[in-house]
């Protein structure tokens, strides 16, 4: 779950890193009110979990009321569909650094990234020059120490008072981390100001999702996600995922998938949107599809291969789907595993071609979806 930036900094301001001062208002009437607390110059934030809001103009300076109210109606009337625009006082800035702490898969570990040069700009940083990006690994169960955090920002060239400051400032965030369950924090820009002191600018928090019930405080609605499809696929608990192409991908497995997936766009095709169809996901047969149907792909590729989760189960929930939703748009099925034979059987009986070949599926279903030749 990813939160919004003010719910980002409220969690920081509770676990003492410091924030700028600041005004949610949901709808323009509350701008003056925000103003009078805040003062000029201040900071215009549209609330909405996407990356490239600066460059996207959805956050605005602002020196006066009347720059401040067209600037907030601006935002407000955006394609985005702002609902909550953060108003904050601006900070006079001597420098921006970048600090996250994520999870590192592969060694087991977190690992915190930080940067001299934060800002717009960082993961330009990444790709160009990723040796500006500094990385400690940080063992999960002995936790954050200290002279890590201490040395990490030596590393970043800071020296003076700012460095314990810098430490006290890291040690929180990690507790934060640790805390609620993240799977990611991270704060770019930290500014250090013209008075020597740090203050987090901008702020992301992801929680993981499996968590959520240990964090009543957040729960997952419709502001969350960018669709309906996505919010009721999140409330099946079926991992979903949209596109801008033409065809619709229901799979069973994150292996087939990938495969599946790399053969549509191998043989000219496209995908809308993606559908996890296995695991505890193959009795929902009418609830993924109806979300499937919901952005409006041009075909359904339904491909599987199981071993324990059967295949004559899964075709008999796309047989009562069919019947239920009646989808006005071609179905391409290739289901393999235990009880093949039956599965096709039952696809057959209400008149859809059931495949055995993957890579015929997907042909198929590039051909019905108008996609380029086949190769």
């Amino acid at each position: 779950m990813k939160l919004f930036e003010y719910q980002a900094k409220e969690l920081f301001e509770e676990n003492q890193i410091p924030v700028p001062r600041r005004r949610l208002i949901r709808e323009e009437s509350g701008l003056q009110q925000a103003l009078d607390e805040i003062g000029f110059p201040c900071v215009i934030k549209a609330q909405i979990l996407e990356g490239g809001r600066g460059k996207a103009g959805l956050i605005q300076l602002a020196a006066s009321g009347e720059e401040a109210h067209a600037k907030t109606k601006q935002i407000f009337a955006s394609p985005k569909k702002v609902s909550k625009v953060l108003i904050e006082e601006a900070v006079h800035i001597a420098k921006e650094l970048y600090l996250s702490i994520t999870l590192d898969p592969v060694a087991g570990s977190s690992v915190i990234m930080a940067c001299a040069e934060g800002g717009v700009d960082i993961e330009e940083i990444a790709r160009s020059t990723p040796d500006k990006i500094i990385r400690e690994s940080v063992d999960i169960a002995r936790g954050l120490s200290p002279f890590q955090a201490r040395n990490l920002m030596y590393d970043l060239g800071l020296d003076g008072p700012i460095v314990s400051q810098g430490s006290k400032l890291l040690l929180n965030l990690y507790g934060l981390f640790q805390r609620y369950d993240c799977e990611l924090v991270e704060i770019n820009p930290l500014m250090i100001t013209s008075k020597g002191n740090l203050v987090a600018a901008d702020g992301k928090i992801s929680l993981d999702d499996n968590s959520l019930f240990r964090h009543e405080r957040f729960e997952l609605t419709r502001e969350y996600f960018d669709s309906d499809a996505q919010y009721e696929a999140s409330q099946e608990g079926i991992p979903y995922l949209e596109f801008d192409g033409d065809i619709g991908l229901m799979c069973a497995g994150a292996g087939l998938t990938n495969t599946v997936f790399d053969l549509i766009h191998y043989y000219g095709g496209t995908v809308s949107n993606y559908l996890e169809f296995g695991g505890p996901n193959y009795h929902k047969a009418v609830q993924a599809m109806t979300i499937m149907m919901k952005s409006n792909p041009k075909v359904i590729l339904i491909v599987t291969f199981g071993t324990i989760a059967r295949a004559d189960v899964m075709a008999q929930g796309l047989v009562d789907a069919v019947k239920l939703l009646k989808p006005e748009i071609p179905i391409v099925a290739a289901i393999r595993g235990t009880g093949e034979e039956e599965a096709h059987r039952l696809l057959r009986s209400i008149g859809l071609q059931s495949l055995d070949e993957t890579e015929e599926a997907v042909k198929q279903a590039i051909a019905l979806a108008g996609g380029v030749g086949v190769k």
